[in-house]
């Protein structure tokens, strides 16, 4: 089974003084404005590290829910933030790391094996095996 979702993206003018507008079929997003001051600058708009994180964010709660139905559990909460890092490296720029912070609420686990599920399924969620940075995971329960 193969599922294919599309997003897209529109830009016009220079790297600096363009600006950009990115879309999802789904209508998520409809031409939501971004641009370098966005990206580099901290201007109102979005970026692609802050998708990129809302996205990884997504899946790996997904997998973790997965993983935890299939060990027994099922969370009464789960809040997962994803902090992704854009580092200027050999003249260029690359995402080289994403920190994962997760708190949760799931009755009955103890932490060891509430640590193993949230280690599995940081390992093995779809957007975690694209990422080529590391990947960080701090997770509690509360």
């Amino acid at each position: 089974m193969t599922i294919k979702r599309k997003a897209s993206a529109h830009w016009e003018g220079g790297l600096k003084d363009g600006r950009g507008s990115i879309s999802t079929d789904s209508g998520a997003l409809d031409a939501y404005p971004y641009g370098f001051a966005s990206r580099f600058e901290g201007m109102k708009g979005t970026n692609p590290e802050e998708l990129l994180g809302a996205a990884h964010s997504g899946c790996f709660t997904m997998a973790l829910s997965l993983v935890l139905g299939e060990a027994g559990f099922t969370a009464e909460a789960m809040d997962t933030s994803a902090v992704v890092s854009l580092d200027q490296v050999d003249g260029g720029f690359a995402i080289t790391k994403v920190v994962l912070t997760l708190r949760a609420k799931i009755p009955g686990i103890d932490d060891e094996t509430f640590q193993k599920c949230a280690a599995g399924a940081k390992a093995n969620c779809p957007l975690s095996k694209v990422i080529n940075a590391e990947i960080e995971l701090d997770a509690a329960l509360v």
